[in-house]
């Protein structure tokens, strides 16, 4: 081995000398000694699948529980024209939110509007709860001039920054970094600010699952990472998925406080996600929230989940609707009956065609935005390529042979 000279040696130590100390990092106080909420088995409820109250009310007002109702078929009927528009090449792709209205609203509903959101592949009810209008969403998802992203981003990749939410990742499970690394910024700068971490239950195989959970407990972030365990992680069963008990008991592994919750309960949804929040706001870190759903279609419009999974468990599931269940619900306490049932399904019918017409008739993004509002200055090669681009379209528009294709 060649041993350094003292010529390097002094170098070296002057290098050493030069570099500026590190930051000190700021101190961390202990984790408060928290008892998860409910067991490991232990699955919070509020309703009875016929709706009846079988838990501790929330004791929301009338009006906030019809909202909630009237967020859930909206976004329900939604779905429905969604999946419509794509199987008639309307739309390229898209992930349905059918069975998991609930555990989306639910949570959603318990934020404050200063909060921040980090949504997965199914959340847009929370992005539109929380105030994007039916035209953002629909322009998102045909990529319309009117889109915030031009178009550049997959369908299903909403963004709302007036509301705190940023748009998913497709990459499994990056969002929960994400979410944990916001919650943190916001303790380092001392405001009340929560963050609300969604994920599915195939995420909680991904790194960032661990990376996330550990750093959310160690410096006690004001995050709430919801899990919204709906059986399949595309067609890998949970069985398959993990040995833990449960989902939510990989939290105490963390030092975490957790619970379990009916996910197609949106009051229990609503009544676990808001301690967790009322918690998270007053200092005491993190909480983990697995909400047990079920996803009644497929992971997304390229999916066939017949070839991986019996009819039968989801007819199981159907009887455990998380809309109807809320519907009775409201029925037996008179806050709603057939007309306004009625009113609200031929309301939403036209406030989603009409959205569709206007978006439909706007026009595609201009392809300069490519790269014009990417870049600050264009490079030479992006000018050529933008040349061609423009010469090519001049050519496809006007129909002459060996056109690029549109």
């Amino acid at each position: 081995m060649t041993r350094p000279t003292r010529s390097a040696k002094k170098g070296a130590a002057a290098r050493t000398a030069r570099k500026p100390a590190a930051p000190r990092a700021r101190p961390v106080p202990p984790a408060a000694s928290v008892p998860p909420p409910h067991g490991a088995a232990a699955l919070l409820t509020v309703l009875s699948p016929e709706g009846e109250l079988v838990g501790k009310d929330p004791g929301l007002p009338p009006e906030r529980l019809v909202f909630l109702y009237e967020q859930m078929v909206q976004v329900r009927e939604f779905d429905r024209r969604m999946l419509v528009l794509q199987r008639q090449g309307r739309i390229g792709f898209y992930g349905p939110i059918l069975g998991q209205e609930a555990a989306t609203i639910g949570s959603a509903a318990a934020m404050g509007p200063g909060d921040w959101v980090f949504p997965a592949l199914r959340e847009a009810a929370a992005a539109i709860l929380r105030g994007l209008s039916l035209d953002a969403a629909i322009a998102q998802l045909m990529g319309k001039a009117s889109d915030r992203c031009k178009g550049r981003q997959m369908p299903c990749h909403y963004t709302h920054k007036e509301a705190h939410y940023v748009s998913m990742s497709s990459v499994i499970g990056t969002q929960i970094s994400h979410a944990v690394g916001a919650a943190m910024a916001a303790r380092i700068r001392g405001d009340d600010t929560v963050v609300l971490g969604y994920m599915g239950d195939g995420a909680t195989s991904a790194n960032d699952f661990h990376a996330g959970m550990n750093f959310a407990a160690v410096y006690r972030a004001p995050v709430v990472l919801f899990c919204q365990n709906n059986q399949w992680a595309i067609s890998v069963p949970l069985r398959q998925q993990s040995a833990s008990e449960t989902i939510a008991i990989k939290a105490s592994a963390y030092g975490m406080p957790y619970a379990r919750v009916d996910g197609n309960d949106v009051l229990a949804v609503y009544a676990a996600t808001r301690a967790a929040v009322e918690r998270a706001r007053r200092g005491d870190g993190p909480t983990f929230l697995e909400a047990l759903t079920y996803r009644r279609l497929g992971h997304s419009s390229s999916d066939d989940p017949t070839r991986y999974r019996d009819e039968a468990e989801v007819r199981v599931w159907e009887k455990r609707d998380p809309v109807e269940r809320l519907r009775r619900f409201l029925r037996a306490r008179g806050l709603w009956n057939d007309r306004r049932e009625q009113e609200l399904q031929e309301r939403i019918a036209n406030e989603v065609n009409a959205a569709i017409a206007r978006v439909e008739a706007e026009p595609d993004p201009d392809p300069d935005t490519l790269v014009t509002d990417v870049h600050a200055e264009l490079t030479p090669q992006l000018r050529e390529q933008l040349a061609d681009l423009r010469a090519n379209l001049d050519a496809a528009r006007g129909g002459r042979e060996g056109a690029f294709p549109l």
